[in-house]
């Protein structure tokens, strides 16, 4: 028997995130595992009018690539994606996996190639998006390898994931305004500030945030969603963090990453369990030691590590930092091959203040705020 939550979803994915419009081309994409989903996204951009295509990938591929393809291999990007960056209205990204560590045996110096290789798709998209001619949103259908993974049963994992995105109300989409409206309230006092001072266990650390627009992050891409963030200014970070949860990075984990930053640019880095595979995501490019996004997690269903990050980053309680490229419409500027979120713990006496003044203590937003 189907899940009535995997339709909800698809509708909508379709409907609110994407608005899809009768006569645009969609992309849809995913593992094969995620078929359901991908078969009720279908369906639904169908009954939009618009003008679907699906493709299933095979995960034993990108392994098979990175271990036995050449360097020549591994740099190609297919016309055919190029094609589709340049000329599709809207993609659907399908995440769900069956072996969330299938790249874990893969030489991180391999994957960090891949990425430099196909950022000029990232650069053609992200162009795009800023212009309104393109736009994206990404989901995950819950499989027992990602439930294993959050530490869940299968059964509990579903109920995670469709709860983190409000499927079980009557009106997911007005829960989302809802939620929209009141995050819009952050962005708009936050809009008017020039610098954060972010303050936790070991971490110490000034962001410049002037110019910059905050984005409401409402359903819209990512689904489930719940932050707000933006772009830092490039020469003005300083100071040190230390990473709460470990990052994860293509399966492979990297555990108490601590970094240290000098006008803008990490000049030292820690971590106890995978420091070769942080330094060579450090080594991707000149972008890669530079933060292209600074943000606050507003999901307050979402409770716990589950050691992915569409959920992770907007677990209510947290901030998080990416390294490497930013994000279209913040006004930022960094370009980079990658861009990787690392989670950080505010619920124990943490405290954001903007321009000297605190607005987030414990892991919540002040009253004032809103």
């Amino acid at each position: 028997m189907r899940d009535p939550r995997v339709d909800k979803l698809a509708q909508l994915i379709v409907n609110y995130s994407l608005q899809l419009q009768k006569g645009e081309y969609v992309l849809i994409s995913g593992s094969v595992v995620t078929s359901p989903l991908m078969v009720a996204m279908y369906r639904e951009a169908l009954k939009a009018g618009a003008h679907p295509e699906v493709i299933p990938l095979l995960e034993e591929l990108p392994e098979i690539l990175y271990k036995e393809g050449s360097d020549e291999q591994i740099e190609f990007v297919s016309p055919l994606n190029y094609l589709r960056s340049e000329k599709y209205d809207a993609f659907i990204y399908l995440w769900g996996e069956n072996n969330t560590k299938s790249l874990a045996g893969v030489d991180p110096g391999r994957i960090a190639l891949r990425r430099r290789a196909t950022r000029v798709l990232a650069e053609i998209e992200h162009r795009r998006e800023e212009q309104g001619e393109f736009r994206w949103c990404g989901t995950l259908f819950p499989t027992p390898a990602n439930a294993q993974e959050a530490g869940m049963s299968l059964a509990e994992y579903e109920d995670f994931v469709y709860g983190a995105g409000m499927l079980g109300a009557d009106d997911p989409v007005a829960e989302w305004r809802q939620l929209s409206e009141r995050q819009q309230r952050i962005v708009e006092y936050l809009s008017t500030k020039k610098e954060l001072h972010i303050v936790a266990k070991d971490t110490d650390l000034t962001v410049g945030i002037s110019g910059r627009t905050w984005i409401n992050c409402d359903g819209k891409v990512n689904f489930p969603d719940g932050e707000v963030f933006t772009a830092p200014e490039e020469t003005k970070v300083n100071g040190k963090i230390r990473f709460s949860y470990p990052g994860i990075y293509s399966g492979q984990e990297i555990e108490d990453i601590q970094l240290e930053f000098v006008n803008g640019e990490v000049v030292s880095a820690k971590a106890a369990k995978g420091l070769d595979l942080l330094m060579a995501l450090l080594g991707t490019d000149d972008g890669a030691r530079r933060l292209g996004e600074i943000a606050i997690g507003t999901n307050y269903r979402i409770n716990r590590f589950t050691k992915n990050m569409l959920f992770d980053e907007k677990m209510g309680g947290t901030i998080h930092a990416a390294l490497g490229s930013c994000i279209p419409g913040t006004g930022g500027k960094n370009i980079s091959g990658i861009h990787w979120d690392m989670l950080c713990d505010m619920k124990d006496g943490g405290e954001i203040a903007a321009d000297g003044e605190v607005f987030y203590r414990n892991g919540k937003f002040l009253d004032f705020v809103f």
